[in-house]
């Protein structure tokens, strides 16, 4: 008989080994996979598996849609592993997706990055110039070794396990210089002790120094305001897709309609048409 617990530790070692996805991202599976276990029907039925996902679905109902959304792309997931290879032969019940509105991104508008660059000091001047300049993730950064920067190129594992190199501009490298004199690391680009810095440290820094302007940043906002900024600014979509290290360019097909809004909402504050108010008939 199938024993679900120990296909799903199967499965969260591939994404971890094979597939090098990171641990945050490894435990959002567990969680999902694990509550999955415990509450649906399994049995097998003229040679083959069902999974009856009904008591599941159930259970997550009054979640958000984004986090029932999550949740059902942890199991499709799990359950394409168990077929494509564990070659086992799953039907499955009730697995239908969630659709979710897709929210356009809220970049952190480019004066107040300068400001914000203004007051920090080495560390968090190439903290948020790594994030901004290069439209690294979190989890790219903390794990970003020495070894990785070469004189005009960085070179990134992204999710997957997939490489992508980036180039580096002129300030990047100037500050990149300055800091690794200033701070000396050993192995990795941000370190604490002889261990590197986590992505809840970092995330800490970013924070505290936005904070001090009286704004509110994420690094996923940074990334964002490096796509949108490069888009509005005439990069190529499929650049811009390819530095991003998306898998495909949907992904960020996002981004164009973020401009797309930004045009209409300049339109509508400069146009004399759109700035005059009716008159009454």
């Amino acid at each position: 008989m199938i024993q679900l617990e120990t296909e799903i530790d199967d499965f969260l070692d591939y994404i971890r080994g094979v597939r090098g996805y990171s641990a945050t991202s490894v435990i959002t599976y567990e969680i999902a996979l694990r509550q999955m276990a415990q509450i649906c029907h399994y049995y097998e039925e003229s040679e083959r598996w069902v999974l009856d996902l009904t008591p599941f679905r159930i259970k997550i109902a009054k979640n958000h849609k984004k986090t029932i959304a999550k949740k059902l792309s942890a199991v499709h997931s799990f359950i394409r592993f168990l077929r494509d290879h564990k070659e086992l032969s799953i039907r499955t019940i009730a697995d239908e997706s969630v659709k979710v509105p897709l929210t356009l991104p809220k970049p952190v508008e480019e004066q107040y990055i300068q400001e914000v660059l203004s007051i920090a000091n080495g560390q968090e001047k190439l903290l948020v110039a790594m994030l901004y300049g290069l439209g690294l993730r979190i989890s790219e950064l903390s794990s970003l070794k020495l070894e990785d920067i070469s004189k005009e190129w960085v070179s990134v594992r992204g999710k997957g396990n997939k490489v992508r190199q980036l180039p580096l501009l002129p300030e990047l490298q100037t500050l990149l210089y300055a800091y690794e004199q200033q701070y000396l690391p050993k192995r990795y680009l941000f370190e604490k002790g002889n261990a590197p810095m986590n992505q809840a440290q970092l995330r800490y820094l970013l924070t505290k120094l936005f904070d001090a302007k009286g704004l509110k940043a994420t690094p996923h906002q940074l990334r964002h305001s490096f796509a949108t900024h490069l888009l509005n600014n005439g990069a190529r979509i499929s650049d811009v897709s390819e530095l991003l290290g998306h898998s495909s360019m949907a992904a960020t097909q996002v981004y164009t309609k973020l401009g797309s809004a930004k045009k209409l909402s300049d339109y509508l504050g400069a146009h004399p048409l759109a700035t005059q108010a009716p008159k009454k008939i």
